[in-house]
């Protein structure tokens, strides 16, 4: 690879605390710190999301458009979820500490939290993760197109769609008024060294 970074400059960052780089922060115990070339300049071709989530937290439903992304659970243990476009299947994959879950590029994913204190790290082969967050598709796309295009009344469409807030990122929200109903529960899982990733 060929790098325009000037690796003798003074300007040149080999050192980054990610503890200084919050993406998005829910509570004291589920948020998303970012590493990117933005943050580190001499990084080249990779990034990476430091996830802390508490049980039955989720990172919202969301695909990378310019990266696939290798999921390691440092502790704790969640399950990850790829919707595989070629079989129209929901796969999901439970991790413990020293595994890992790939996701393809530009597949459509989540993650969820089965226990508190869990710690993943989310690696990226783009120097900037890039996103697109299922609840800015929701909030942004007028509701008169999804209502027409699903055969819906656009006001239930509004009412359902209500809640929502741009950029989740974790779910659910702090003020939800919903008695919790694990995600976790919604599979069936399989235990990791049974699972087979697409081949490319």
């Amino acid at each position: 690879m060929v790098s325009n970074m000037d690796y003798i400059s003074p300007n040149a960052q080999f050192t980054f605390d990610m503890n200084q780089s919050p993406l998005f922060v829910k509570d004291s115990q589920n948020y998303i710190n970012v590493l990117g070339v933005k943050q580190l300049n001499t990084l080249q071709g990779s990034s990476l999301l430091d996830i802390f989530l508490s049980t039955n937290n989720v990172v919202e439903p969301h695909y990378h458009q310019n990266a696939a992304e290798l999921v390691y659970c440092i502790s704790g243990s969640a399950t990850v979820n790829i919707l595989n476009p070629f079989t129209k299947q929901l796969q999901s994959y439970t991790i413990t500490p020293g595994q890992v879950a790939n996701v393809p590029q530009g597949w459509w994913h989540y993650e969820v939290a089965l226990v508190d204190r869990t710690h993943l790290l989310a690696i990226f082969d783009a120097p900037t993760p890039e996103v697109v967050l299922g609840s800015d598709i929701l909030r942004f796309t007028p509701s008169s197109v999804m209502a027409h295009t699903y055969c819906m009344d656009e006001q239930t469409w509004k009412d359902a769609i209500a809640p929502v807030k741009p950029s989740t990122y974790i779910g659910p929200y702090t003020d939800c008024d919903q008695p919790p109903s694990p995600p976790a529960q919604a599979h069936t899982y399989y235990p990791m060294p049974h699972q087979h990733y697409p081949t490319y």
